[in-house]
């Protein structure tokens, strides 16, 4: 696929632990030729945490993609009257987020551009990674699965005995994912099974 004339909204939660395996990601729209826009929710913009001091990750978004992050929801809301973005991509989504999302609650930049993806009925790609995707934000999951536009990352149980309700999106799937998604199509298989036990 071309993806040069192309732009990418690339929005990060707060799923810290993520962070580091999303990076090498963001490198590879930016390789392909996507022009890629960064969106960064309050956690990420402001937590310091034992993966990463939020300063850091920061400049690497910056120097990696060459545009200013998106960091408040007045900085978002021209996406949708602008129709700047082609696909939008949260990556890590966090259940907090996925559940905002399926209620229609928009607090905070990530979910304002998400809403302008939406309304232009442009695809909207969810790497879910979440603690609780098979507990309670199962139903949040299942809303956001037949909603039209949305698209997810193929994922599955990350820890199935010591955390058998948590679920993570394979992050390395993202481009071709967004890939099928500008086509209308989810790509498959969507539920997989993450690590082989023998």
């Amino acid at each position: 696929m071309n993806w040069h004339g192309l732009t990418v909204g690339f929005a990060l939660t707060g799923s810290h632990c993520t962070l580091e395996e999303i990076m090498p990601q963001i490198q590879r729209f930016v390789d392909v030729g996507a022009k890629v826009v960064p969106i960064v929710s309050q956690s990420v913009l402001t937590t310091d945490t034992r993966f990463g001091k939020a300063a850091d990750w920061q400049k690497q978004l910056i120097d990696m993609t060459g545009s200013n992050l998106i960091t408040t929801i007045v900085d978002a809301e021209p996406l949708g009257p602008s129709k700047k973005l082609d696909v939008m991509l949260i990556a890590p989504c966090t259940g907090n987020t996925t559940s905002k999302l399926a209620n229609a609650m928009t607090e905070s930049p990530v979910l304002m551009a998400a809403k302008a993806q939406m309304r232009n009925q442009r695809p909207l790609v969810l790497a879910i990674s979440t603690n609780d995707g098979l507990g309670l934000n199962s139903m949040n999951i299942a809303k956001l699965l037949i909603t039209k536009n949305i698209y997810f990352v193929p994922f599955g149980q990350d820890a199935p005995e010591a955390k058998p309700n948590s679920l993570v999106a394979r992050m390395d799937l993202t481009l071709e994912t967004c890939e099928a998604a500008l086509q209308g199509k989810q790509l498959q298989p969507m539920i997989i099974e993450r690590f082989l036990y023998t």
